[in-house]
């Protein structure tokens, strides 16, 4: 198999799932800032355009950050950062849908109309007057979820998971573009701080992988 890395949200989650289940592969990595995933070869193994991808051992490539993580689990069940039993991966899920779709597609989004406008305005259709309701909107649902969070420490109780990893990255993400969420939240807060205190948090930041 081969990664397709790149310096961008979604490949950093992919990175800290693989460092927290202590899986290795060859990689490389895509110049997102140069344009390279819009152009081929980059095309050729993913139409979409958009990082990571994956490689597979029969010549196809497997897209989307979530389905990759949802592949390498089946392919490597331990540790379990999905669920080991039905139960656990419908919980995973259930918490990580909740991120996805309330806060962390708001954060993307205000990021392409505002601070990476300049950057996307040639790509995709942007809306520069959406960008500030959609950063309140992520702001009103890191709150929403907040309340909804439970006794911890993580999502899933006990359980560290893959909704971790991806609430995380997008937050340390939207900090550094001008989308700080509330540290004062009570329970996001300190959850934030240990998630940052793991080897994988930081392991994360840099991308290892050859240029291509």
């Amino acid at each position: 198999m081969l990664l397709y890395d790149a310096v961008s949200p979604a490949p950093r989650c992919l990175r800290m799932f693989l460092h927290e289940k202590q899986i290795s592969l060859p990689a490389v990595t895509i110049d997102v800032f140069a344009g390279e995933n819009r152009r081929q070869p980059y095309l050729a193994h993913n139409p979409a355009g958009q990082t990571p991808a994956l490689r597979l051992e029969d010549g196809s490539t497997l897209a989307e950050a979530v389905a990759i993580a949802e592949y390498l689990e089946e392919l490597h069940p331990r540790p379990p950062l999905i669920g080991s039993s039905p139960e656990e991966r419908a919980e995973t899920r259930m918490w990580w849908r909740r991120i996805e779709l309330n806060v962390t597609e708001f954060i993307h989004n205000a990021y392409h109309y505002a601070e990476g406008l300049e950057r996307f305005r040639p790509r995709i259709p942007v809306v520069p007057e959406a960008a500030e309701g959609l950063k309140r909107v992520a702001r009103d649902r890191l709150a929403w979820l907040d309340g909804m969070f439970g006794d911890g420490p993580w999502f899933c109780g006990p359980r560290f998971t893959a909704a971790d990893i991806w609430l995380y990255v997008w937050l340390d993400f939207g900090a550094a573009v001008n989308q700080p969420f509330e540290r004062r939240l009570p329970r996001l807060g300190p959850w934030f701080e240990r998630i940052a205190a793991r080897p994988s948090a930081a392991a994360s930041r840099s991308v290892t992988a050859a240029p291509r």
